[in-house]
């Protein structure tokens, strides 16, 4: 019942990213809405169905994406392997995992995305790429990160309660 949440919220999520997100531009980049709701939900203390939501993220971001199903599935599936590992080690400093994640998670999708292009002939130089697509995609991420960390965090204490101690 508890992973039933993951539908509509992803979901919002992917028309969030498909209409409002793709319009707020930082040169050529934009913030990935999906990396950063499973990123902030797989960093949450008891939270046990990240890899649930991460392929559900897969599935829609490469439905609604011309880019192929094992980019996401790559991307998305190491930002839930690295946020669950830092949650285990990093416990005490959440909006540090969540920095950690964005960044990293940030990286490793659009240079999956540049080697996918490259590899399929589309010819992008990649100091263009980073100057003007991944570090202001970067710098997206990490201005949206605190308040989707923020949400998340508030939703996994609604979704999984505390244990009332009588």
């Amino acid at each position: 019942m508890r992973n039933l949440i993951a539908f509509p919220l992803l979901i919002l999520a992917i028309l969030l990213q498909t209409s409002i997100f793709n319009q707020v531009r930082l040169l050529s980049g934009s913030a990935d809405a999906l990396l950063l709701i499973l990123g902030a939900w797989a960093l949450q203390d008891r939270v046990e169905s990240a890899w649930r939501w991460a392929a559900l993220a897969c599935l829609l971001a490469s439905f609604v994406s011309h880019l192929s199903w094992f980019i996401y599935a790559l991307g998305y599936g190491g930002v839930a392997i690295l946020a669950q590992t830092l949650q285990r080690r990093v416990w005490q400093a959440p909006l540090l995992a969540m920095f950690s994640v964005v960044l990293l998670g940030t990286i490793a999708m659009h240079v999956l995305t540049y080697a996918f292009l490259q590899i399929t002939g589309t010819p992008i130089i990649f100091t263009d790429a980073l100057g003007l697509v991944i570090l202001p995609s970067l710098l997206l991420n990490m201005l949206f990160a605190i308040p989707i960390h923020a949400f998340m965090r508030d939703l996994a204490r609604w979704v999984y309660p505390p244990e009332e101690y009588a």
